[in-house]
């Protein structure tokens, strides 16, 4: 008899037939009997009593800490069926396949499956037949599914990966930003938001967006105690040498690289395959060797892997001993995901990041590509009319003035802001003339997440407790970890420390002494004092040092200008650093080679900013070699297609108008006109073939492959 028999049964009843109060003394139990876990995991309890009893939540999480526990066992506990939105049909079947495997009543609801399924799921969530109805959350847009779900109301609604829902959000999906508006028909329901990464303000944003005016806020477990951080200033050239270095050592291994592009993860990894067995996983393989990768990876085949931010998404592997990224992360919460898949067994394990100033001009690069300056925004805006016009005729009259990716991105933005309209035909009408307020919030919000990563591994504290202070978790914040590289430089693995020269000395002491008998100065008022003319890198290293001995304090604080807020850091003495003398500061570390100064060091490494950096730069940085369109989308707007080709892309549009009116979106959200016209000219037939026309990444495979590749068959 499986785990689930003898469970309570929700056929034929809705959720106010069950009582959770029996189970408020014998959850335990419970989680015994339906998992065969002997125990809770750190703050799963109380989460459960609270869905149980009703409550509306917010949970934030680490990925691995056992967060879909969090609602599954209180649904089985209330009774009846459980809604679980979520937005990756991967995980979605993931999650499917364990419940099912441990004996429950499933059904599922997304694109990638035939109509048949979809609606034997309806009439099995009718009938009460069902424990748990996973759902994308494009469904709710179809004509009929939220009234159906209306009629018999769930018992509890998850919803997963819930930072989706603000527009703060790293993975903002306007899908996700309307599940509020259907949450009254769903009532008495509780509903649960769940997400790994959600800063203080997605996480008002999640509350205010599902209308949870009282929501019990669940931020747990963010402290990892076995994972030492270190940060470490390396040009760009020299990576590939100091990660296999690194990874020499079997101790470091198993281990995964996270590399910036697709090109840099194949070339690290064919470095590293001639020290042990090493492969690369990106989204521009064929899926069947990205599956192969993981399980190599996953069984112990494959002692490293070297990937883009593809790789990991529901990856379970216990005994990763190093993470390494060799660029800089684009956001702290996804640095602090991936660094989050090493040492699950507990056992030490690291997590290094390199960085220089040219990963500082690439991410400039892409946020620049991804939102382009306001006035070209304008222009595309001031073409639109009142009467619908086809965006290819728009297009063309701009192509002088705006090229054809910032066109599409200009037009994509423009309708997420309310700029445009664009009906299912791609025929676009002006929409409101607000639209740039919330445009340039979202591009400042994505900048200042670029400056948080900045401040971060130029940061004066413990590695740990910053990351635990920036998702909210304020009290845990305060304690160090006692084993990052400042916490603890002696330990580090790529950096070297050494005892500081005599001018190095005098410049610890000309700081101290600017900071004694004052409240503290900000660093920039600080440098522009000190005698030694120091930069603003040389005085960050003096600062941390001192911080890290506990001498001094450094901080960010704001004042505020002409209504304004202006933040800076502060510095200033400690009671120790006050009292501080010349015997602390010949204690303390500096970093660097025995044989060499700061002040050496510092030079060396802006010339190798304005060599190798720069050279490898201008060789390597998409800034410099990819032009404003693509080749392969040229050609493909270019070629004349057959009359077989233009049957096909026929086709191919009257498809993408059906699936765009289901999802109540305009057509170019669903498949650009030059992605679909490549696909008529190439007419591939299998999912490898279709994955290399320009525009179908795995998302989009997943979605709608099975559907074109019908299609093209067909043709």
């Amino acid at each position: 008899m499986s785990a689930a028999a003898t469970l309570p049964d929700p056929s034929g009843s809705d959720s106010s037939d069950s009582d959770p109060s029996e189970f408020r003394g014998s959850l335990t139990a419970l989680l015994l009997q339906a998992f065969g876990f002997p125990s809770f995991r750190a703050n799963q309890e109380a989460v459960c009593r609270a869905a149980i009893d009703g409550h509306d939540l917010l949970l934030v999480m680490p990925t691995g800490s056992g967060k879909s526990l969090c609602y599954q066992l209180p649904a089985i506990a209330r009774g009846g069926t459980a809604l679980v939105v979520s937005p990756l049909i991967a995980l979605m079947e993931d999650q499917c396949a364990k419940l099912t495997a441990q004996g429950f009543r499933v059904a599922r609801i997304h694109s990638g499956l035939d109509r048949s399924v979809s609606r034997q799921a309806c009439i099995d969530y009718l009938n009460g037949g069902i424990q748990f109805l996973f759902i994308a959350p494009e469904r709710l847009r179809v004509p009929g599914f939220p009234e159906m779900l209306a009629k018999r109301k769930p018992s509890l609604i998850a919803i997963d990966e819930a930072h989706c829902i603000s527009q703060w959000g790293h993975d903002f999906r306007p899908d996700y930003r309307m599940l509020g508006q259907y949450l009254p028909a769903l009532r008495p329901a509780p509903v649960l938001a769940l997400t790994a990464t959600a800063t203080p303000t997605v996480q008002r944003d999640i509350l205010t967006q599902l209308g949870l005016q009282n929501a019990r806020k669940f931020i747990h477990g963010f402290r990892r105690s076995n994972l030492a951080i270190e940060v470490t200033e390396v040009p760009q050239p020299m990576r590939g040498d100091k990660i296999a270095e690194l990874l020499t050592n079997p101790s470091h291994r198993p281990a995964i690289v996270y590399a910036p592009a697709r090109k840099r993860a194949e070339e690290l990894a064919a470095q590293l395959n001639h020290l042990f067995p090493t492969a690369a996983y990106h989204a521009g393989l064929p899926a069947e060797i990205r599956d192969s990768v993981q399980q190599s990876f996953l069984s112990g085949k494959l002692q490293c892997v070297v990937a883009t931010i593809a790789f990991g998404m529901g990856i379970d592997k216990a005994n990763v001993r190093t993470v390494i990224h060799a660029a800089l992360p684009s956001t702290i919460e996804g640095y602090y995901q991936e660094i989050g898949r090493a040492g699950r067994d507990g056992n030490p394990s690291r997590a290094i990041l390199m960085h220089s100033y040219a990963d500082i001009r690439t991410h400039d690069f892409f946020l620049k590509r991804d939102y382009p300056p306001i006035d070209i925004v304008q222009k595309v805006f001031n073409s639109l009319g009142n009467e619908p016009q086809p965006l290819d005729d728009l297009r063309a009259a701009l192509a002088a003035q705006v090229d054809d990716e910032t066109f599409s991105i200009a037009v994509e933005k423009l309708f997420i802001h309310g700029g445009a309209q664009v009906d299912f035909n791609n025929n676009a009408t002006r929409g409101h003339a607000n639209w740039s307020a919330p445009y340039n919030r979202q591009s400042d919000h994505r900048r200042s997440q670029l400056d948080l990563v900045q401040r971060y591994v130029d940061g004066h504290e413990c590695r740990m407790a910053a990351l635990v202070q920036h998702f909210g978790d304020t009290a845990d914040g305060r304690t160090r970890c006692g084993i990052c590289d400042f916490c603890n430089p002696s330990a580090t693995s790529l950096q070297q420390h050494r005892t500081a020269t005599s001018s190095e000395l005098r410049n610890l002491r000309e700081i101290l002494d600017s900071l004694r008998s004052t409240q503290g100065k900000s660093t920039g008022r600080l440098q522009k004092e000190l005698s030694a003319n120091l930069t603003r890198k040389e005085l960050d290293v003096y600062l941390s040092v001192l911080s890290r001995a506990g001498i001094i304090t450094v901080e960010d604080a704001e004042w505020i200008k002409d209504g304004e807020t202006i933040l800076f850091r502060k510095a200033a003495l400690t009671a120790y650093g006050e009292e501080s003398g010349e015997a602390e500061l010949c204690k303390l570390l500096m970093p660097g080679n025995p044989a060499s100064n700061l002040a050496t060091d510092a030079k060396s490494t802006r010339k190798s900013r304005s060599s190798k950096d720069s050279s490898l730069f201008a060789t390597e940085s998409p800034a410099k070699r990819a032009p404003s369109k693509k080749p392969d989308q040229d050609s493909a707007e270019s070629i004349e297609l057959t009359p077989a080709a233009q049957q096909l892309e026929q086709a191919l549009k009257a498809w993408r108008t059906s699936v765009a009116k289901k999802l109540g979106m305009p057509p170019f959200v669903v498949l650009h006109d030059r992605t679909l016209r490549a696909i008529a000219q190439a007419c591939p037939t299998t999912p490898n073939e279709l994955q290399d026309i320009p525009g179908m990444g795995p998302t989009k495979l997943d979605k709608y492959g099975h559907q074109i590749l019908s299609l093209c068959r067909e043709a």
